[in-house]
């Protein structure tokens, strides 16, 4: 188990340099992104009304799973991550397994930010070059910025990073609405918008549907992370009240006015739905905040593995040649794997769709359950025997 609390010393880098407001931004970076453009699809499936339902369901149930991280991390200061939380639980195996889960996850959502980086790219330069060249320059620019050691230094960026993507999709659902339709929509003849307030999916197409709103809030798996490099843990609450209320306000907002105005001429990722000039502006906005996603994604990714390795050794939190290199090797290995899954998978919702089947909903609500379980299973039974 690793205290990270043993970590903040003068020597290295120090792991618990950033508030509750810098723990917001970067919540909110884990759980605002490449999901959210996938809602008004969602909407599509479902239709609007269930739709809406199962989103503000699902926003309520990853709440609660967000609030079990932090209770469970202040109960037990000696965990860091989720696979910690595994170890403590269920010994040696559940270690292995909840790890064995968060670092796939996150490479495969690093590679999934790639991708969406390169559709950037394509769009903005009006496919100026080959897409395996922009998912290369997604690849280093990542790369260099994820290097960078700690969370807190990265903060800022998680900022820029959310501020990017959200006047993107803002000034993308405004252009919807203001048009007479959406791109996809046919052109030769007068057009009102297809959506439907209810809809009749088949159980494939719900299910599918709801996964995508789960992997829409799929960040959970991370605050781990984040809490442990708090300056007061106790701060985590607050940080996620603010995160959660931002990221449903918007995901309903946006997710209900794209499918109101667009129907089922819904492109995927949405940002295609505006027409060739609005595409090319949002994207252009939006690049600074993709190119940001694959740092955090593969700095997450990178210092799971980097703990696993070093975890017990002095060069976990001193400026060491060891600690340095394994840091720089953790991080270039993840950017590699991140790279080959999205050159090998180049279809955005093809992507998104493996994550979510494979990944995401095992680490969202099924570890937090355990957790609740693990701490009141034995105050129930006292207070049964004192009874």
């Amino acid at each position: 188990m690793l205290f990270l609390e043993d970590l903040d010393t003068n020597e290295g880098p120090n792991y618990r340099n950033f508030g509750w407001v810098g723990t917001a931004g970067l919540m909110m970076k884990t759980q605002l992104g490449l999901g959210i453009l996938s809602i008004p699809s969602v909407f599509d499936t479902l239709g609007m009304i269930p739709g809406l339902i199962c989103l503000c369901f699902i926003a309520a149930i990853t709440t609660w799973s967000d609030y079990i991280v932090g209770t469970f991390k202040l109960r037990h200061r000696e965990v860091y991550g989720i696979d910690d939380a595994g170890g403590l639980m269920f010994g040696r195996a559940g270690q292995e397994i909840f790890g064995f889960a968060f670092g796939p996850y996150w490479t495969f959502v690093c590679g999934s930010a790639m991708i969406s980086v390169s559709i950037g790219f394509n769009a903005v330069s009006n496919h100026g070059t080959c897409t395996a060249v922009f998912v290369a320059v997604a690849a280093v620019t990542g790369f260099i910025f994820a290097s960078i050691r700690t969370l807190g230094k990265l903060s800022w960026l998680a900022w820029l990073r959310f501020i990017c993507v959200i006047s993107s999709v803002i000034i993308f659902t405004i252009a919807v609405g203001i048009q007479d339709r959406s791109a996809a929509a046919p052109q030769d003849a007068v057009w009102v918008s297809d959506y439907e307030l209810f809809k009749k999916p088949s159980f494939t197409n719900a299910i599918s549907a709801i996964c995508a709103l789960i992997f829409a809030y799929a960040g959970t798996s991370a605050f781990f992370s984040i809490a442990a490099e708090m300056r007061d843990p106790r701060h985590y609450t607050r940080s996620l009240i603010l995160c959660q209320t931002v990221i449903s306000a918007c995901c309903i907002a946006i997710g209900c006015v794209m499918y109101y105005f667009c129907g089922s001429y819904v492109a995927s990722p949405a940002l295609g739905s505006a027409g060739l000039l609005i595409k090319r502006v949002s994207y252009g906005i939006a690049l600074p905040g993709l190119i940001v996603t694959t740092m955090l994604t593969c700095h997450l990714a990178s210092n799971h593995v980097f703990v696993r390795v070093l975890r017990g050794s002095k060069h976990l939190a001193a400026n060491t040649f060891t600690h340095w290199t394994s840091w720089i090797g953790c991080t270039f290995d993840i950017k590699v794997v991140a790279y080959i899954i999205a050159s090998g998978i180049p279809i955005f919702s093809g992507l998104i769709s493996l994550i979510k089947a494979l990944l995401a909903t095992s680490l969202l609500f099924q570890p937090m359950g355990c957790m609740w379980l693990y701490n009141n299973w034995k105050r129930g039974k006292q207070d049964r025997s004192i009874t």
